[in-house]
């Protein structure tokens, strides 16, 4: 559905892209994740022909966006991290505006976007009052007016509260569970991506370093298993049994993280840790996606 095959792109003294290929099947909902400056918003743009690479090619549902770029575009919305508008209108008139320009049929469709985004109070506000939240999601109800069936998300959640991500990444699981919308996001806020992405591509300097799924990426990054314990072991006794580097007191009872080389491990070492303490419960802290990228990082990146 999305793919770009051996793209590098230059501006000036600085290399962008290098050499990155990469792939997104029709219906994921993929992360390319990577710090400021890597290429993220380089290659969404490469994806909508706003750029031309140096060398290589893109392709969006099996078009080049250089040469068929009315098509891509008619299938694909964009929310970039600065999403323009025109601030002396209102909000309900930027959408019926772009929504003329898209060749949006229903006159309900701005209306009903804008609700379901949480500006449903603020239709007939001017854009230029809006806060960076407001705009954003502004910005996000845009990108959905024709319905499209590719969806490139640049930081789709920053400068949002928390209602307005709970909403945001709400209609992304929905778009992509009842329509089957393929959907690119490029974020930096880890933690959410967990909740819908299906596959993360990692970038570096313009370069893929790694992609999978969690799943496959914990198998290969899988660090020491980090047990934590309830229990009212006193710390100098908790020594005897190893690697506790962290100690917190609640309600009387203390809270022991272990670190265990493997997760087979963990059954006897509680029953050892029973045989020598009350034990008020246990469990094994996940590791998630920001720890596999810190350690993607210091593997893949000299």
């Amino acid at each position: 559905m999305i793919t770009a095959s051996g793209v590098s792109k230059r501006f000036g003294a600085k290399q962008a892209i290098r050499d990155l290929s990469l792939s997104v099947g029709r219906g994921e909902v993929v992360g390319l994740l990577g710090p400021n400056g890597s290429g993220k918003t380089t290659m969404v743009r490469l994806f909508n022909g706003l750029l031309r690479p140096d060398a290589g090619g893109v392709r969006v549902d099996g078009r080049d966006p250089l040469v068929d770029g009315d098509a891509v575009r008619a299938a694909s919305g964009v929310l970039t991290e600065s999403a323009e508008f025109y601030g002396h209108l209102s909000a309900l008139d930027n959408l019926r505006f772009f929504a003329d320009l898209y060749g949006v049929s229903d006159p309900t469709r701005p209306r009903s976007l804008l609700e379901e985004v949480g500006l449903g109070d603020d239709l007939h506000r001017r854009v230029a009052t809006f806060s960076t939240g407001m705009r954003k999601r502004l910005g996000f109800a845009k990108a959905l007016l024709h319905d499209p069936r590719v969806l490139f998300l640049d930081e789709p959640t920053n400068g949002l509260d928390p209602d307005g991500t709970r909403a945001v990444l709400a209609t992304i699981r929905r778009l992509n569970r009842t329509r089957g919308t393929t959907i690119l996001i490029c974020s930096h806020l880890l933690q959410q991506l967990e909740t819908v992405c299906h596959r993360y591509l990692f970038i570096d300097a313009g370069r893929l370093i790694e992609q999978g799924t969690l799943a496959e990426l914990k198998a290969r990054y899988r660090e020491a298993v980090l047990l934590e314990v309830d229990t009212d072991l006193e710390p100098a006794a908790a020594e005897a049994h190893g690697r506790a580097f962290e100690v917190a007191q609640v309600d009387g009872r203390r809270k022991l993280t272990f670190r265990l080389d493997d997760r087979a491990e963990v059954p006897g070492f509680l029953r050892r840790l029973v045989a020598s303490a009350d034990v008020y419960g246990a469990h094994v802290v996940e590791q998630g996606l920001e720890e596999l990228y810190f350690a993607i990082r210091e593997e893949k990146v000299a």
